[in-house]
């Protein structure tokens, strides 16, 4: 059987790095090969503005005359909490218990990725909930752009409500897996 080398193939990797400032970043197919370029536009059709460096995603890519290049972003896989890094806030938690926390729609406020935080606003709640950067990128993501609509997960922290993880709005229409019946 005879492939086209300009079909769509499925590629599962991990971001080299993106920088949305530039409006590109790169990829690493598990399988090998050149980069792949994921550009910003592919990413904001998938929901997002924006991804962490070594988060690892599933994207469909094609040859161009320019090189190998991401037409659609599949799926990001988030680091993990297990991977998180130890905030004060969750360590008296578990990630199940963390993962039981139902995953809220939100639209940010605003992020300053240099300040390495920013607030959220639940839609329903008139409070601002606090979004640490390192939460952010174990949710696979690099930064926030006011307004943009996430869904997030919400924990009382020691200094108020916070977000222990945050996803794509997208997510929290999709209903979670019990974590009781694991």
């Amino acid at each position: 059987m005879e492939t086209n080398e300009n079909e769509a193939r499925r590629i599962e990797g991990v971001v080299k790095w993106f920088d949305p400032g530039r409006g590109f970043g790169f990829v690493v197919s598990e399988g090998g090969g050149p980069d792949i370029l994921l550009h910003a536009n592919v990413l904001r059709n998938f929901g997002q503005s924006s991804v962490a460096d070594g988060a690892k995603l599933t994207i469909l890519a094609q040859a161009t005359q320019r090189g190998v290049q991401a037409i659609e972003v599949l799926s990001i896989e988030s680091l993990g909490m297990e991977e998180t890094p130890g905030l004060e806030d969750f360590k008296m938690m578990t990630a199940d218990e963390i993962r039981a926390t139902p995953l809220e729609p939100a639209r940010m406020k605003w992020f300053n990725k240099e300040k390495g935080f920013g607030f959220a606003n639940v839609f329903g709640r008139s409070d601002d909930i606090f979004v640490h950067i390192e939460v952010l990128r174990a949710s696979g993501l690099s930064d926030l752009q006011p307004g943009e609509a996430v869904a997030i997960r919400v924990i009382d922290g020691r200094r108020g409500q916070m977000a222990s993880e945050v996803s794509t709005w997208e997510a929290a229409l999709k209903p979670t897996p019990d974590v009781a019946t694991q």
